[in-house]
């Protein structure tokens, strides 16, 4: 059965006619799932999934890690629409996600859990969840989550299928976490005379090799602190 409080939460949600998407109480909505961190990514327009709220200290720099490394149970989840959860990151096998599990236990993750945001085939984004300690969601956890992702999914749709004239549009609000990252791909691509998905893999390998977030490496390619090499060869 659902929690009342997330009933609640869930209708609110359902009549939020402000602009954009109703901010989710996540801190909320963390305790409850017994988790120590969420993070909304949404793609309803296939573009790539967008970090756009977040509770916990450790969930940004866990979803940036993906971003760097181009894997990860997010990115998985969002793009397949495959539930995947993961109660101990540490007895991932080592073809999963190379270099990944490590990375992601140096940040004290040790538990992470990605439920997709989807109607029927089509994936719209995915909410990830986080512990600092192993183990698995009980069961009235799981049916919360599911609740929450499902009521998700729906308002997404009603929002980008429909849009209220005086509404932004979903994926447009300010508070994007990694808009940065899109803005300096989308300078380099422009200084070294490439497309935009390469600028993203030269911002990424270069985040990767000197062992630095995504985010952070933008914001020097905006403020022209950082400049790649155009002779420098992307990592494959």
């Amino acid at each position: 059965m659902i929690h009342p409080l997330m009933r609640a939460y869930l209708s609110a949600l359902g009549t939020h006619m402000g602009p954009g998407m109703a901010p989710l109480p996540l801190g909320a909505c963390t305790d409850m799932l017994g988790l120590d961190g969420l993070g909304l990514l949404l793609s309803p327009t296939d573009r790539p999934a967008e970090l756009v709220q977040s509770h916990g200290e450790r969930t940004v720099a866990l979803e940036d890690l993906q971003q760097v490394q181009g894997q990860g149970p997010s990115l998985d989840a969002a793009y397949h629409g495959t539930l995947l959860l993961l109660p101990d990151i540490g007895g991932l096998t080592a073809d999963r996600w190379p270099g990944l599990p490590a990375a992601i236990e140096a940040l004290d993750v040790h538990a992470v859990f990605s439920f997709p945001l989807r109607i029927g085939v089509n994936a719209l984004g995915v909410l990830t969840g986080h512990r600092t300690r192993p183990g698995p969601m009980d069961t009235d956890q799981l049916t919360n989550a599911f609740g929450l992702v499902d009521t998700l999914a729906q308002i997404v749709v009603t929002t980008v299928t429909h849009p209220d004239p005086a509404q932004k549009a979903l994926l447009d609000e300010p508070g994007l976490h990694f808009a940065e990252v899109h803005q300096a791909t989308g300078m380099l691509a422009a200084q070294l005379d490439i497309d935009g998905d390469t600028a993203l893999i030269r911002l990424r390998g270069h985040a990767f090799s000197h062992g630095r977030p995504l985010l952070d490496v933008a914001r020097d390619v905006l403020a022209r602190r950082l400049h790649l090499d155009p002779n420098d060869i992307p990592p494959p």
